[in-house]
């Protein structure tokens, strides 16, 4: 085909020319046509070139090319027919119908004979199909392509072109039946490489199947072995906000073995998480909020997490302030993060910001607050700060959530004998009798349910047979 755009070019007559030397010329004309293909595709009429596909598709098929010289050709050429059409146009789905998969996976495992050139040549064209043709992907799996992108991984030599193998692996696995097999012949090692090099697609699409994957301890085990920790640290620097919300995801999958939460913590993880918790995506603050209570079973961690939570009370805005409350609300059920948060000054903070707060603000915060007076150490920072004549104010508040909230916390007040006399105006209020009769309720119901279980517990063992 001609290589010059004319506006006069017959089109039908260049291909007729170009199919008619593909199919009676010896190989070195055959090769010239190819090539001039190759480089006039991005003139070429779109019909033109979906009727050429198959003419190179039964090119990588021929026998008598010994030197393998047309089959690179047409395999560089439908590469650039794939990339230039885009998913759009379909060329890469036509040309999976037509067989091209079939015939690069069969010329890479006779490959070994053919050296790195010639395989970089049918990776790059693979790598062209399963970019722009995603529905390419199942067909490449069904026909073992992700085992031998595995084989090709352990054993590629060419680091520059290395980046399209691991595009195409991280493409198959998208698909379940792909990722399944990983924990068990050796391609999680390539997931955790794959995060760290190719395109932003790639390496959320390696950020995503980890996610997946990591949920098994087996499979954290051998992620953390890899060096997942680090290079889904340095994605979460680098990446977008979607990249940051997988990578971010991933790595709080990675840290739920509480033997990772100081190697996560170590690497950096904290102040990203805090950049997630201040951000304005509500998946985002759900994520770092959860993370959060994970790190923070290690007293060290729980230190870190609550200088970081106290930087957002002064800082930040209101719906960040929230969520750092509410990530000091989950840090309270820690027995060590008692002291940990007292020590942290975040309750004065609590304590200033509820102030003046919006009516929406003081409903969420005040949830916070009431879980952390049940903690004696906590109560006096409160008491300290001024809370108590607030939590009273409340009371007669109209919001009944910020109501029972306060209620909550002066029943805990009033049942410390060190703070009695000062919320004694509370007691008579109907809402703070209303709470403490609940209470009461809750906690004889769960005594007679820790009762119940304890005489089941004993009734069944007297009567196991296989004691006695």
């Amino acid at each position: 085909m001609a290589t010059k755009r004319s506006q006069n070019t017959d089109w039908e007559t260049e291909f007729n020319r170009f199919e008619q030397a593909i199919s009676s010329s010896p190989a070195p004309i055959r090769l010239r046509s190819i090539i001039k293909l190759s480089e006039s595709a991005t003139r070429i009429p779109e019909s033109v070139l979906s009727r050429s596909i198959p003419i190179l598709a039964g090119l990588l098929r021929v026998s008598d090319d010994p030197n393998r010289s047309v089959q690179a050709a047409a395999a560089h050429c439908l590469k650039r027919i794939a990339c230039h059409g885009g998913e759009e146009c379909g060329f890469a789905v036509t040309m999976g119908r037509c067989g091209v998969i079939a015939s690069l996976l069969g010329l890479l495992l006779e490959a070994n004979d053919n050296g790195i050139a010639l395989r970089r040549i049918w990776v790059k064209c693979l790598w062209s199909l399963v970019t722009f043709g995603s529905s390419t992907r199942i067909g490449l799996a069904r026909l073992g392509g992700l085992e031998i992108m595995i084989r090709e991984l352990n054993t590629w030599e060419d680091d520059s072109s290395r980046w399209c193998l691991l595009e195409i692996f991280t493409a198959l696995t998208t698909m379940r039946e792909s990722r399944r097999v990983l924990v068990h012949n050796g391609g999680l090692k390539f997931l955790v490489e794959a995060v760290k090099v190719g395109n932003l697609t790639s390496r959320e699409r390696a950020c995503h199947a980890i996610g997946l994957l990591g949920v098994t301890r087996r499979a954290r085990r051998l992620l953390v072995e890899a060096g997942v920790i680090p290079a889904l640290v340095d994605l979460f620097k680098d990446g977008d906000e979607k990249t940051k919300l997988l990578a971010g995801n991933a790595l709080g999958i990675v840290s739920a073995q509480t033997e990772y939460v100081r190697t996560v913590t170590a690497a950096g993880s904290v102040p990203l998480y805090v950049e997630l918790l201040s951000g304005r995506d509500q998946m985002g603050k759900d994520i770092a909020e959860d993370v959060f209570c994970i790190l923070a079973v290690a007293e060290g961690n729980a230190v870190l997490i609550a200088e970081q939570l106290v930087r957002i009370l002064r800082e930040g805005d209101d719906e960040a302030k929230f969520a750092a409350s509410d990530v000091l609300w989950a840090l309270a059920g820690y027995r060590h993060s008692v002291f940990v948060i007292r020590d942290s000054g975040a309750i004065p903070l609590l304590t200033e910001i509820v102030r003046d707060g919006s009516v929406e603000f003081r409903e969420k915060v005040s949830g916070a607050i009431s879980q952390l007076s049940y903690n004696e150490d906590d109560r006096e920072a409160f008491a300290d700060s001024g809370m108590i004549p607030i939590l009273i104010e409340w009371l007669g508040d109209e919001s009944e959530e910020l109501r029972d909230n306060a209620a909550e916390a002066l029943v805990n007040f009033s049942e410390d004998q060190q703070y009695y006399d000062r919320v004694r105006e509370a007691i008579g209020h109907p809402v703070f009798r209303n709470m403490q009769s609940r209470l009461a309720r809750i906690r004889a119901s769960h005594e007679l349910m820790v009762r119940s279980m304890r005489r089941v517990t004993i009734e069944h063992l007297s009567r196991d047979t296989d004691l006695r």
